[in-house]
């Protein structure tokens, strides 16, 4: 999946998956700021300045960690895995999207748009 759909829409995917996990981030706990166009720019012309792009991979990692906490687990995400794997190859997205399914399986997978209880 995180290898065929980037491919077929030319790149789309990754981006409409990227504004999804920091809106996400944003709807679970609303303690997490992030506007999720922000991000998404960051990204995207972020790539001009070379810096941005880094700093929101990084952020965004910090945010789903930030999740695992308030659902009550252990966080285990780590900006740094996320920023190096960037770097490698761009492979940030798989262990992002691990993390965030630890903490929807963590909830018995709800339904898209139910609320869940946080731990903090």
């Amino acid at each position: 999946m995180w290898l065929v759909w980037p491919l077929i829409t030319l790149g789309i995917y990754h981006l409409v998956w990227y504004y999804k996990v920091n809106r996400e981030a944003r709807d679970f706990d609303p303690r997490i700021e992030v506007n999720p166009v922000m991000a998404l720019l960051a990204i995207t012309l972020g790539w001009v300045l070379i810096v941005p792009p880094f700093i929101s991979a990084y952020n965004t990692g910090q945010r789903i960690a930030r999740m695992q906490q308030s659902a009550g687990m252990q966080p285990t995400c780590n900006p740094w895995i996320g920023l190096i794997l960037l770097i490698i190859a761009g492979l940030y997205p798989l262990y992002y999207q691990h993390e965030l399914n630890q903490i929807w399986s963590h909830y018995q997978h709800p339904v898209e748009g139910e609320p869940v209880p946080l731990a903090v």
